[in-house]
């Protein structure tokens, strides 16, 4: 499948040039939109939009290479579909927030599924990236373009960088075969004794692909060869239940009604082995135990302190999210702000999320 360089591609990028050219000479933001379906997770902007949404396109898609190269404003379904039609997938999950959501928006915002830790984050899969640089320049980064500069792997940093960098236009993305068998499976547990049951399970080395505890039930989806996901099935024996496999693309989506609770949520990265951080509210974990999603009326400073205490970080899942300082490493942030500064020294791209977080 090849889709390179068509007149409308070209017409696309030259609509973007153009906006970058505007804002540059009258030294304005711009606000980098794609489908918007995160919308919510960005502080408000005054500055003009540049979307984004019209470079689209699959480039590049040889199933036998196991890789794809995608415009950033392809529909993150046309995407998904394209591989499943070949039997291929994105290993790392990312969430379909919309029917709008693009693949630039998955790669700016860096959110992985529930399989994040059984097959890496979007960034381990990501192999090359295009940048537009604010001089209107087509920068190339990564494995199938050219060697990245002064040592960093810019095509890594990109990743949730929420567009701090510069317009993605282009992301080259490794791929992978669908499991041949996939099982989802779920028993009643009490808290007390999921814990046990999580690490005996990580412990046995089965393919799983998720692992969620929901405060009552402990939900296991595993994947991979029919001789492994059988094996594991005769091990759980008669103590798990067959579960649909739609639970896991509403969890992936934040779609459970878990997430509809109305109070405010927040994101706590923590160690698998880490304590209950003891906080009021709901939780639901994912991950395995190591991302707890957290429905809370806590105050914010006693959420982040007793988190922290746990060994994780915590953030509010909401317009100040991506502003976030997302892991409180002062040598990180000084990097990313010297890199921001090379790629973008006068603050064109997204000037509202260099704001610290309150």
């Amino acid at each position: 499948m090849n889709d390179a360089d068509t007149p409308e591609s070209a017409l696309a990028l030259e609509e973007i040039r153009a906006g970058l050219r505007e804002a540059v000479s009258s030294k304005q933001g711009l606000s980098l939109v794609g489908g918007g379906t995160k919308a919510f997770l960005r502080p408000p902007s005054q500055s003009p939009v540049l979307s984004l949404t019209a470079y689209r396109g699959i480039v590049d898609y040889a199933p036998a290479e196991l890789v794809a190269v995608v415009r950033a404003g392809t529909p993150l379904q046309t995407l998904t579909d394209a591989l499943a039609g070949e039997g291929q997938q994105l290993a790392f999950e990312p969430p379909h927030t919309g029917a709008a959501s693009t693949v630039g928006g998955v790669i700016s915002a860096g959110f992985s599924g529930p399989a994040r830790p059984y097959t890496a984050a979007v960034r381990d899969h990501v192999l090359g990236i295009k940048l537009l640089a604010v001089t209107g320049e087509v920068l190339r980064f990564g494995g199938r373009v050219m060697k990245n500069v002064a040592g960093y792997d810019v095509s890594r940093l990109v990743v949730g960088a929420w567009g701090a960098f510069g317009p993605v236009l282009e992301v080259a993305l490794r791929v992978v075969p669908k499991p041949a068998v996939e099982r989802c499976l779920c028993c009643a547990l009490p808290s007390a004794e999921a814990w046990p049951w999580v690490a005996r399970s990580l412990s046995r080395h089965w393919p799983i692909t998720g692992l969620c505890y929901d405060g009552t039930q402990l939900h296991l989806r595993l994947a991979g060869s029919a001789a492994a996901v059988e094996s594991a099935c005769r091990a759980l024996g008669a103590q798990v239940g067959e579960e649909a496999p739609e639970f896991w693309a509403r969890l992936r989506d934040w779609q459970l009604p878990f997430f509809a609770d109305s109070r405010p949520l927040w994101r706590v990265v923590l160690p698998l082995a880490a304590p209950d951080p003891g906080l009021s509210g709901l939780t639901l974990t994912d991950w395995g135990g190591a991302q707890r999603w957290l429905k809370t009326d806590a105050p914010p400073d006693e959420i982040r302190t007793r988190v922290a205490a746990a060994g994780g970080n915590a953030w509010p899942f909401d317009r100040r999210f991506a502003t976030r300082s997302r892991d409180l490493q002062p040598a990180r942030l000084q990097l990313e702000a010297r890199l921001r500064h090379s790629f973008d020294p006068d603050g064109i791209f997204n000037p509202e999320l260099a704001m610290e977080e309150g």
